[in-house]
């Protein structure tokens, strides 16, 4: 991708500027906004055998798609918040926790499968058109100090489960990062009815952002259910659960209320499986037991896919239909965050296969940081 970047638009690092810790700050030398709208891009190069072709009226019309829905009711939600959480500056703690109640959305195609398989298509086909990326925040088990609070709020019982900070009275921080749990801690207790109505909040905001963007067929990934669902204290197994329990009860709320909205899909992979109790502990399994054992009743079709989301996508969109996959997004609010480190997880990945970072980096894309792009609306619950 830094190659593409720096082929096509000059990208480069900025020496000893950082985004956020570990995050290296960059800027293009050449803005989409300054050149020829006629001109075609090439990815991965002009030279490829396999290449994705795109104008630079295309991205420019592809910036242009980019909104922010946020929940009014959530404390301290404002445009200003917003504009400065978009650039990486929102504060560990309370602004970081409410980062999960906001969604970002525009149109955003796909350049590459996971396998890094190029996408071959030409300027004619309009199919990418149809493609939106939905980056949310999920909850964050995994111990960290910018996510204290999801910590300090859903796991009751912290204090016995993390070493603390007694003149701070939160976990105490290693590394300036992580918590560390004490020696034979107990395992963690959720407060269960907090995290399934915060949960379902989560769910409703982002299945509205798409009914309001006209996304027909909305497709779904697990949201903070693999490494940090809070497998090391013990949680992760409830917090699967829970999670496919929120948006089963929101589909069956909110279902009749889509005008736009006429399917869901969810793309969880199985890539290996663990049984815990004689019962298998993936995010398939625990989708497919909420779905079928609690008799789902909505009138939206739900499909549980052992398939990688980029794959329906884009069968979904040539076939026809507006679609839209999920980015799991770090609470930093940074598009694609620690992508040039190579990171391991889906938001990494998404900005190495997708059109991602041209169109919801604020170092790239001028609208992430215009408040008129911003709306913040009232949920019905």
């Amino acid at each position: 991708m830094e190659t593409f970047l720096s082929q096509a638009f000059s990208f480069q690092n900025i020496s000893r500027q950082y985004i956020v810790q570990g995050v290296k700050a960059f800027q293009l030398g050449q803005s989409p906004r300054f050149m020829d709208p006629k001109k075609v891009i090439c990815f991965p190069s002009n030279t490829a055998t396999q290449l994705f072709e795109m104008t630079v009226e295309e991205i420019l019309n592809w910036q242009q798609s980019y909104k922010v829905y946020a929940d009014k009711d959530i404390k301290g939600m404002d445009k200003e918040f917003l504009q400065r959480a978009l650039q990486g500056q929102s504060k560990y703690g309370e602004e970081a926790f409410r980062m999960k109640f906001v969604v970002r959305i525009s149109t955003c195609p796909i350049l590459m499968e996971f396998d890094a398989r190029i996408i071959s298509r030409g300027t004619q086909e309009d199919w990418p058109h149809r493609i939106k990326l939905v980056s949310v925040t999920g909850i964050d088990f995994a111990g960290r100090i910018h996510d204290v609070d999801d910590i300090c709020t859903y796991v009751t019982n912290w204090r016995d489960v993390y070493e603390v900070d007694s003149n701070l009275d939160l976990p105490r921080v290693y590394g300036k990062r992580d918590f560390r749990r004490k020696a034979n801690a107990a395992r963690g207790k959720l407060d269960k009815d907090r995290l399934r109505n915060d949960l379902m909040r989560m769910a409703r905001l982002r299945l509205r952002a798409c009914e309001y963007e006209e996304v027909q067929v909305v497709v779904e990934t697990g949201i903070g259910l693999g490494v940090f669902a809070g497998t090391t204290i013990g949680i992760d197994e409830t917090v699967r659960s829970l999670s496919a329990s929120a948006i089963r009860q929101v589909l069956e709320e909110d279902g009749s209320t889509y005008e736009n909205i006429l399917a869901v899909v969810f793309a969880l992979p199985i890539f290996g499986v663990s049984y815990r109790n004689g019962k298998r502990q993936d995010t398939y399994q625990a989708f497919v037991d909420e779905f079928s054992q609690s008799n789902y009743k909505g009138p939206i079709p739900v499909l549980i896919a052992d398939q990688d989301m980029h794959r329906l996508a884009v069968a979904i969109a040539q076939k026809g239909f507006n679609v839209s996959e999920l980015n799991p997004a770090d609470s930093h609010g940074v598009f694609g965050e620690y992508w040039q480190n190579r990171g391991p997880g889906v938001e990494e990945k998404l900005a190495l296969t997708t059109v991602g970072l041209l169109v919801q980096h604020h170092l790239i894309n001028p609208y992430v940081l215009d408040p008129n792009h911003y709306d913040l609306i009232q949920l019905v619950t």
